[in-house]
């Protein structure tokens, strides 16, 4: 049996979120500095970007992760990499190439705790069922999920359209019963969510990071017009139709209008370009 001590009971780690076998744990001080790093990691600190970790408590369960994502194991758990064959390898790395995820995601199986890695990033635990038939990913968000999730690829209809959009065209699909937990670009509290009851949202930019599979996702004009869509200055929409939900992050980098009085942001990373290109990342990951 094995006592963890200094970790559950320490004042610095704060449980912030759990749902299913995941809990997330949030260093809410930087001990690690010296004086070189103290001042950047003070100001750091002040603006929430802090060391987060998913704890994963198994019961004879299983979880799936994001390949390199786990730091420590304790208990019966043992690791699959949930490959069964150089035909399955290539198919997830193809999934995985157009996904931005890693092409294997190996499961842990067990009585016994799972440590992932600590990141900078935010993380959200989601209820996978709780987004009807499924839940849609953009690109990269993937950390884990519990082992009866099942993943699918979900692929754009309106591919000459979705490039205009900076949207990718495949985006991993999450279905079943089960939790897993995204790496947000931003906190929980700056994301909005629309729920849908057979009505219509339009977005401009790619802002939402997850969407009921439910839903028609399509990317339009503006306006009626293509003139009129020039003219108004937004051109394309990325536009949500149907009944679900849609989770939006309208503050994170590249959202705001360059021709404001704020800073020019750098363009949000648009996701899937070119398959080919996608399969040559996914190989050297």
């Amino acid at each position: 049996m094995i006592k963890i001590n200094n970790f559950f009971d320490n004042s610095n780690v704060k449980c912030i979120a759990e749902g299913g076998v995941f809990s997330i744990y949030e260093h809410q001080h930087d001990l690690s500095v010296d004086s070189n790093t103290a001042m950047n990691s003070y100001f750091m600190e002040q603006m929430n970007v802090k060391k987060r970790q998913v704890l994963c408590k198994l019961d004879n369960s299983t979880v799936k992760l994001q390949a390199g994502a786990m730091q420590w194991i304790t208990g019966d758990v043992e690791m699959d990499s949930g490959v069964s064959g150089a035909k399955d390898f290539f198919g997830k790395l193809v999934k995985g190439a157009v996904t931005g995820e890693s092409a294997v995601k190996p499961l842990y199986t067990g009585t016994g705790c799972v440590m992932l890695e600590p990141t900078y990033n935010f993380l959200l635990i989601e209820d996978v069922a709780s987004w009807g038939k499924g839940i849609v990913l953009d690109d990269g968000l993937f950390l884990a999920c519990e082992g009866n999730i099942q993943e699918s690829i979900n692929k754009r209809s309106d591919v000459a359209t979705a490039l205009l959009s900076g949207e990718g065209i495949f985006n991993l699909t999450l279905s079943g019963n089960g939790f897993c937990v995204l790496e947000s670009p931003v906190p929980r509290e700056e994301l909005v969510e629309f729920e849908l009851d057979n009505d219509v949202l339009k977005i401009d930019g790619n802002m939402a990071i997850a969407w009921s599979s439910s839903l028609q996702f399509t990317t339009e004009n503006a306006s009626k017009s293509i003139v009129g869509s020039t003219l108004s200055g937004e051109g394309v929409v990325n536009v949500y139709r149907g009944t679900g939900k849609v989770l939006v992050a309208p503050t994170m980098n590249g959202t705001v209008n360059p021709s404001s009085n704020g800073p020019e942001q750098t363009t949000a990373n648009s996701g899937s370009d070119s398959l080919v290109g996608s399969i040559v990342g996914g190989i050297l990951k």
